[in-house]
């Protein structure tokens, strides 16, 4: 497991590479300049959270709302199977603004050292994690009744990967620029307070099959899995983490950062009441 931090840095920057390359070579596609050898998709048909808002009218109608592709659930069903048996491993491991936000965060605790990722209080803290799922209801709720992708007016990852186009809305960008100017004081803020991806996929720690499991009796206390948790879960707490913001990143896992070996592992077992 002492490779887990580095391992996870290569994919996380294979997936924001590649997803920008893809974006890239979409505009690039449409004046016939394109790479052959790469997808020229949109990003719509590569990302898994339009089959979410798609979904109701999929059922109801067999039609997807406008701009979702029929690519968008078959990535979809591939990140549900996904998060069954490890969790929200797309948010902790694939997703390009995720990573992004962690690569403003190191800038962030070079400037602010140990206050950083801890200036929010914590009773504002713990209740500003539940937004992201009033922002799940809203845009379910909004797509489904006018049968158009609006979130994409709001959505700092579409707003990443299409700055340069000229079809992005302004409220896109202006959050996407909170969001990043927000990674410099706290690590992942879109994700914690806002994502409504996160959201659904959050749901999936409540049984999922491979868990953060603490064995107690090797335990020393010394809350190093808790203080390195990039969404500020108290793993030294718990014995096993079921908190719906993980996001199986396995930070907490890796020997880097527990100094007793099999001590914080990532295994299945367990019923919900173990805790």
């Amino acid at each position: 497991m002492k490779k887990t931090i580095k391992i996870r840095a290569y994919i996380q920057t294979f997936f924001f590479l590649l997803i920008a390359a893809i974006s890239i070579n979409h505009g690039l596609e449409e004046s016939g300049q394109g790479i052959p050898f790469l997808s020229a998709a949109s990003l719509h048909a590569l990302c898994p959270f339009g089959g979410v808002v798609t979904l109701y009218q999929t059922i109801t109608t067999g039609t997807f709302v406008q701009k979702i592709h029929e690519s968008a659930l078959a990535m979809l069903y591939s990140v549900i199977v996904l998060s069954v048996l490890f969790g929200p491993v797309f948010c902790g491991w694939v997703c390009p603004l995720g990573t992004l936000q962690e690569w403003i965060g190191k800038l962030g605790k070079r400037i602010f050292k140990k206050r950083y990722n801890r200036f929010m209080p914590i009773f504002i803290n713990s209740k500003l994690r539940y937004l992201r799922y009033l922002v799940l209801a809203w845009v379910v709720y909004v797509t489904a009744k006018s049968g158009v992708l609006l979130f994409v007016n709001v959505d700092p990852y579409y707003a990443l990967f299409n700055f340069w186009t000229g079809e992005v809305a302004l409220s896109a960008l202006a959050i996407l620029a909170l969001t990043m100017v927000g990674a410099l004081f706290v690590e992942r803020p879109w994700c914690k307070y806002t994502c409504p991806f996160g959201a659904f996929l959050g749901i999936f720690n409540l049984f999922r099959i491979f868990k953060i499991k603490r064995e107690t009796s090797t335990c020393i206390d010394c809350g190093a899995c808790g203080k390195a948790c990039p969404m500020n879960i108290r793993v030294d707490k718990n014995k096993t983490v079921r908190d719906h913001q993980c996001i199986s990143c396995r930070i907490c896992t890796s020997e880097e950062v527990c100094p007793i070996p099999d001590t914080v592992e990532f295994k299945t077992g367990g019923g919900l009441s173990e805790n």
